[in-house]
């Protein structure tokens, strides 16, 4: 099964029915959607507005590829199950959200080579027919990176000093 996932925060439309057209074109009657509070009535695929944490992590483990939109625990939920993950960012200047956070994130996320990204409707599909059936991705790990507690502790280190010469 092929898991889309656009969260719970708004409409990704464009996503939904890039998804469902290409379904159409390919044939492909295994895609599950999650499609928020979606406009768009997908023909193709099979969708459910929302799903509760426990179901959606089921969807994620049963999944051969997921395909979301790039918030946060989409992305790190794929990571840490071991599963492939093509993301296409909401983008501001279409109206799908406040800022450009999400391109930003999954840019972040493509340097360091953990996922794949669509910044279009061309991309996603295109990148869809590559991968095709994904094979499983490295897990996340549980533990932190050495530079990640190393970032952490100097914050707090600065934080208290700061505080320090406050009192």
């Amino acid at each position: 099964m092929i898991f889309v996932t656009v969260g719970t925060q708004g409409q990704f439309d464009r996503l939904i029915r890039t998804i469902d057209e290409w379904a159409r074109v390919r044939g492909r009657t295994d895609v599950f959607a999650q499609t928020g509070p979606s406009d768009y009535h997908a023909r193709h695929i099979r969708v459910e507005r929302f799903i509760d944490p426990s179901e959606f992590r089921r969807c994620v483990e049963s999944a051969s590829l997921v395909v979301a939109h790039a918030g946060m625990g989409s992305i790190i939920t794929a990571l840490e199950l071991g599963k492939q993950i093509i993301v296409m960012p909401r983008r501001a200047e279409l109206g799908e959200h406040r800022n450009d956070h999400q391109v930003a994130s999954a840019k972040r996320f493509a340097q360091q080579g953990r996922i794949i990204v669509a910044l279009n409707e061309k991309e996603l599909v295109d990148k869809l027919d590559r991968v095709g059936s994904a094979e499983n991705a490295e897990r996340l790990g549980g533990q932190a990176s050495s530079h990640l507690i190393d970032t952490i502790r100097t914050f707090i280190d600065a934080e208290h000093i700061r505080v320090e010469n406050r009192t």
